[in-house]
């Protein structure tokens, strides 16, 4: 065994100062080691670990280099469900019941079921292949797989896809809080008053709101935050079932050529109002739900699906975390994660879509709009949807900032000067992106089409062929099969996902959107 580094010394595999409090009534290992004045110390490993007490790679003058290991693991169990959970939730519920009433019910569930199953799988490879090298940073299985080219392709994947998906967050600030004040103030749409600006705004939320949050060192904190975020969403949904039963179908659309705070019934001849009734066709055939659609808007569903169970880049870190980590202790913390977000998913998709059906639009809250701008619930639901945006970016941000100092200070211990700039200067660029890329959303589009895939499917597959020894698991065993199989499914995904997008930029159908 090589000697260790001082840096190791009496440390935990996962960063965590020895605490035998609340290990003794789990079975350890225990390993000799020298500390830095050559007496033995010893050293508890989880049984669950595996070989996580063994380094990966031995540097050039024959010592392990330090391993990163900037948080200790503190966080609760479920803490680390609440963060993972907002990991995973994102803007992307707000666009699964125009999914579903392009599928059907039963096409839908089918989909969502399928997907939420390949990325538990997908974490079960990430969380093996930890557990063979002992190490819980995504960039440095791709170090052990592939040398510098893997870390850096892991590196540069999760810093753009969650520079992607923070952009689209913050977006949805710039252009929904703004009339969200309106509504509530009553005040002049054409008004230049500053807090209707939505540029103002995202800069004040970033630097009011997100920026403390991202200063601090341990993700485990936000677990506060983020349960508050989850709580914010169940009222979305809560707020989605009740309106079904109120909605009646066909629905009589709000006179826009109206500002009073109520539903007008008369027809106005302005030029962009909508008519009074939405269809005067046959009411029972688009107030009926379909189980099997098959339109040409189908295929975007998939995507849509997949970048809602992201999560991948903040669940190593996640796992540092956790307190008293094991592998089998930090699956559970995921499969409750995604089976959350898997129900809230498909109740918020169904019953969007049974109250629209049909004339659902991609972003649900708009369409209720369209009943009535001022509905006090509707406001208070898209008060509550920024709120869990918001609180989402700075768990978003954590991977990015673990990835940077990867890439560019993979040997240093943890600095507070360096953390707190590199959150800086990663809000400056997102906000300055924000506000002078109108595009931002179609150009993050083929970042998300090509990084997403990557970190759900391609990169846990083949570091997983890669890191398990060939001893352990030969290349004709089923559990590498099935990860060559998963490798396949993420080219595949990637190919098709850049394809769907590529036909709708030529075609002008506009429907490309990056993120989460």
């Amino acid at each position: 065994m090589m000697e260790p580094t001082q840096s190791e010394m009496n440390i935990l595999f996962n960063g965590k100062s020895h605490d035998l409090g609340g290990d003794m009534g789990v079975p350890m290992k225990m390993l000799p080691e020298e500390d830095h004045n050559g007496t033995q110390t010893i050293r508890f490993d989880d049984p669950d670990g595996g070989l996580e007490n063994e380094e990966f790679l031995p540097s050039e003058d024959g010592k392990k280099p330090i391993r990163f290991t900037d948080f200790e693991g503190k966080t609760s169990f479920g803490m680390s469900v609440f963060n993972l959970g907002n990991a995973i939730m994102g803007s992307g519920i707000l666009g699964l019941a125009y999914a579903m009433a392009n599928t059907g019910i039963l096409l839908f569930l089918f989909l969502l079921t399928a997907v939420a199953a390949l990325s538990s799988y997908s974490v079960h490879l990430l969380l093996k292949s930890s557990g063979i090298v002992g190490i819980r940073a995504y960039e440095q299985l791709g170090y052990r797989a592939f040398g510098t080219p893997g870390k850096m392709a892991a590196g540069i994947a999760i810093t753009l896809q969650n520079i992607g998906a923070m952009s689209s967050y913050l977006y949805i600030v710039k252009s929904e809080l703004p009339l969200v004040i309106q509504a509530f103030l009553k005040a002049d749409p054409n008004s230049d008053l500053w807090y209707l600006n939505g540029n103002y705004l995202v800069i004040m939320v970033s630097a009011g709101v997100i920026l403390p949050l991202a200063l601090m060192k341990q993700l485990g904190y936000l677990g506060y935050t983020s349960g508050f975020s989850l709580s914010c969403m169940v009222f979305f949904l809560s707020a989605v079932i009740y309106k079904k039963f109120q909605i009646p179908c066909p629905f009589e659309e709000y006179s826009v050529n109206s500002t009073a705070a109520h539903l007008s019934l008369n027809v106005s001849s302005h030029g962009n109002e909508y008519t009074n009734n939405l269809v005067h066709e046959d009411d029972d055939s688009r107030c009926s739900p379909g189980l099997f659609t098959i339109n040409s808007q189908t295929a975007y569903t998939i995507p849509i699906l997949a970048f809602a169970f992201v999560c991948h880049p903040e669940v190593l870190p996640i796992y540092t975390e956790l307190r008293n980590p094991t592998q089998k202790k930090m699956q559970k913390v995921s499969n409750i994660s995604i089976l959350v977000m898997y129900t809230m998913y498909f109740l918020a998709a169904l019953f969007g879509y049974l109250t629209f059906y049909d004339n659902v639009e991609p972003e649900l809250l708009h369409t209720y709009n369209r009943i009535d701008p001022y509905d006090t619930l509707i406001l208070c639901v898209r008060v509550a949807v920024l709120t869990a945006v918001t609180l989402t970016v700075p768990i978003v941000l954590f991977p990015v900032r673990r990835a940077i100092q990867q890439m560019a200070f993979p040997t240093q211990s943890f600095n507070w000067l360096r953390h707190i700039a590199i959150a800086i200067i990663l809000l400056t660029i997102i906000n300055m992106l924000v506000i002078f890329a109108p595009n931002i959303l179609g150009i993050f589009g083929i970042i998300g089409a090509t990084s997403a895939p990557c970190l759900i499917f391609i990169f846990p597959a083949v570091f997983y062929i890669r890191i398990v020894p060939k001893d352990e698991e030969p290349m004709t065993s089923i559990p590498k099969i099935l990860a060559v199989c998963f490798t396949a499914l993420g080219v595949s995904f990637m190919v098709m996902s850049l394809s769907f997008i590529i036909i709708d930029w030529t075609t002008g159908g506009g429907h490309a959107a990056g993120g989460h």
